[in-house]
């Protein structure tokens, strides 16, 4: 009779262990979190790998709003304001239970341990880019997963500079209102040493409800990311300088991106929109993105999106969204992370309805 035990069976040994460890030093903590995200979904129009319509769209879709996912976070007191961080994050599908919303492995999202002080923080592992963190602040509709920039990133450039392997990342403390982070991913290829190299640096400027966030991104092409799962490879550079001010429960953003892919496209997005917490329990957020192919113009998209989102709880909350896009050339905008990251030429509408719940 086989001795191999369930992988699902370690893994809440292991989770266990974890967590019996962090009650026993009082200096240390461990914490067990995530985010439970699904909901429907309907397009007005769907396309083939053809690019050829196909009709309606009804769905399940996973992650409406953000990415399901669950993680163990840890911190470690080591005395005079030095600390031991780590977090370990693993996507999850909601649609079938497998591993979604990441680069494919099990710890697919984020695996990294850390250094934080007076200095700034020092991170080492798989981890989020500084240019991605950027995009995200920017973003008047949170990088939503359905009708926003979150979308137009990844139908250009998929999971890279979103999931970095490999990755060395400095984060300053805040001085005078400035914070800059820098990152660099190696890409382990014996015999090539810059090949999957990924660089990233960001600078965020933040005084009386204004921010001022600047970030880029340069990739080069091979190195161990291009065996994962979902590889994390194409070869890019982007730029992204973008601002937001709030007052009261106001608030406004604006940003343009530039995604340039190695011998293809050169993507330049406008974006701008808002924000509104119209009660404690309901905020309501929209926002459009113009995209633009530096190369040939006659490709062009227009991407609007509209949300609200009502919290039942702190924990629990009912979202509804609705988008719109316009494809013009070749240029195939899509409406959603998830089921619909790419459309065809000519107009899509888009609706989602969905609940969320973080522990």
């Amino acid at each position: 009779m086989s001795r191999r035990k369930n992988p699902a069976i370690k893994l809440v040994a292991v989770v266990a262990a974890i967590l019996a460890a962090g009650s026993v030093h009082a200096q240390s903590s461990v914490t067990l979190y995530g985010v439970l995200d699904a909901g429907l979904l309907y397009t007005s129009r769907a396309v083939n790998a053809g690019g050829t319509n196909i009709g309606h769209r009804f769905s399940l879709m996973d992650s409406g709003l953000s990415g399901s996912n669950f993680g163990l976070r840890g911190t470690e007191d080591l005395g005079g304001g030095l600390s031991a961080i780590f977090d370990l994050e693993s996507g999850i599908d909601m649609a079938n239970g497998g591993f979604g919303n990441s680069n494919g492995n099990f710890f697919g999202r984020q695996t990294w341990v850390a250094l934080n002080g007076g200095f700034g923080t020092v991170r080492a592992g798989l981890q989020y880019s500084p240019f991605v963190l950027s995009l995200i602040s920017t973003d008047p509709r949170n990088a939503s997963y359905f009708g926003s920039a979150g979308v137009i990133y990844v139908g250009n450039v998929l999971a890279t500079g979103l999931f970095n392997p490999n990755a060395i990342s400095y984060t300053s403390p805040v001085i005078a209102g400035f914070q800059g982070s820098a990152m660099m991913a190696l890409g382990g290829q014996a015999g090539d040493f810059r090949a999957g190299w990924q660089y990233s640096a960001r600078l965020k400027y933040e005084f009386d409800g204004l921010v001022i966030d600047a970030a880029l991104y340069s990739s080069n092409a091979g190195g161990t990311a291009a065996s994962t799962p979902v590889p994390t490879t194409v070869t890019f550079s982007g730029r992204t300088i973008g601002a937001g001010y709030t007052f009261e429960s106001l608030m406004l953003k604006a940003v343009f991106i530039n995604f340039k892919v190695a011998g293809s496209f050169d993507n330049r997005v406008y974006g701008g929109g808002f924000g509104y917490q119209i009660t404690p329990a309901l905020l309501a957020n929209a926002g459009a993105w113009y995209t633009s192919d530096g190369n040939d113009t006659a490709n062009h998209s227009i991407l609007v999106g509209a949300g609200a989102t009502y919290s039942l709880s702190k924990a629990t909350s009912l979202y509804s969204q609705v988008a719109f896009v316009k494809n013009h050339g070749k240029m195939n905008t899509g409406l959603a992370l998830n089921g619909a990251l790419y459309e065809g030429s000519g107009s899509t509408t888009g609706v989602n309805v969905g609940m969320r719940h973080v522990f």
